[in-house]
């Protein structure tokens, strides 16, 4: 209508009736089944047919990395009768991408000194999404040699299990350790499809190392082995408007980790806390303003007892900005760091 500049739209429609959700089934069972499809679905059998539902399985297919191409399609099952809802099945046709990965970096830092990094990794070396990595770093204040398994998706949406042992030889401005460690961990965590308002993660960790402080007064101190038994559990409240760009809100980690320390002397048992919180306000269209703080203590044990790479520090790039890494905390006589509780 011209006079109106709009115009009047008729659209019958017939609706077909309702269904409800029934089995997801894969082309490709051996690379991603159809029992682990569904369990990334967020939907269960029986559940109301949504076609944002389906749309979000794709999404998520896709940020598994394992795929070039999928696509998921319904296939009718049975059709409505009377009051009672149709039921359709998912069928989801993959085409697998390319699953292993070559990187390498090189680089100087005035804190790490010259660093040669170079890691191997196949996401699906045991389907569905096991993937395996190996990595290396040789520097002039690092070596470390790793082996990682990591299991996406595992036993649920956005939960991931992971493996990792390791051997490395460190000499940091605070401290020089060699050591050998085998971590282990689950966690459920926040991604860019699902910002989770509440994330966890809990683990356990065995390393030996041979390490101390690494002067004093210029002297080279001995060196004592440590044998560490941890359990650790981490929780974040996220109550952010964005995982990657937030305006508002805030977000709160707590980190609590019981360890048992053994030396040639002594056996001690302590507990390492660990509060993060940050929080953002926008103050115009274009700026927020953001604020963030942490706080750690180590109780149960006196800074001697506890193991030098495992003490806290402060300073450098990702903690106090301004200052050198390991430069904030406690100091000897002789104004070297020692780490501290």
């Amino acid at each position: 209508d011209h006079d109106r500049t709009e115009g009047d739209l008729a659209m019958p429609v017939d609706p077909g009736g309702k269904y409800v959700f029934a089995a997801v089934t894969s082309s490709r069972p051996e690379f991603l089944s159809g029992r682990h499809l569904a369990r990334i679905a967020r939907f269960e059998p029986g559940d109301l047919y949504r076609q944002s539902l389906v749309q979000d399985l794709r999404q998520a297919i896709q940020a598994t990395g394992l795929v070039s191409a999928v696509t998921v399609s319904t296939r009718q099952i049975e059709p409505p009768q009377g009051d009672q809802p149709g039921e359709l099945a998912l069928d989801v046709a993959l085409e697998p991408g390319r699953l292993r990965t070559v990187a390498g970096a090189i680089g100087y830092g005035s804190e790490d000194g010259f660093k040669l990094e170079a890691s191997w990794e196949h996401r699906n070396l045991f389907p569905p999404e096991g993937a395996l990595k190996i990595r290396g770093i040789v520097g002039t204040r690092e070596q470390l040699f790793g082996i990682g398994y990591r299991r996406n998706n595992f036993r649920g949406r956005d939960r991931l299990l992971s493996l990792d042992a390791y051997a490395s030889d460190i000499e940091s401005e605070a401290v020089d350790a060699r050591s050998i460690g085998l971590r282990g961990s689950f966690e459920r965590y926040s991604n860019l499809l699902f910002q989770k308002p509440f994330s966890w993660q809990i683990g356990a960790e065995v390393v030996f190392s041979d390490e101390r402080n690494r002067r004093l007064r210029s002297i080279p101190l001995p060196r004592r082995e440590f044998l560490v038994g941890s359990l650790f559990g981490r929780a974040t409240i996220d109550r952010s408007d964005s995982l990657l760009d937030p305006t508002k809100g805030f977000r709160l980690t707590v980190f609590a980790a019981p360890e048992y320390s053994r030396t040639a002397l002594s056996d001690t048992v302590y507990l390492r806390g660990q509060v993060d919180a940050s929080v953002y306000r926008p103050v115009s269209d274009r700026v927020v303003l953001a604020g963030r703080t942490r706080l750690a203590t180590i109780q149960g044990a006196q800074t001697f007892e506890i193991a030098p790479s495992r003490r806290i520090y402060a300073g450098g790039g990702s903690s106090v900005r301004g200052y050198g890494y390991q430069a904030v905390g406690p100091r000897n006589d002789f104004g070297e760091t020692t780490g501290g509780r």
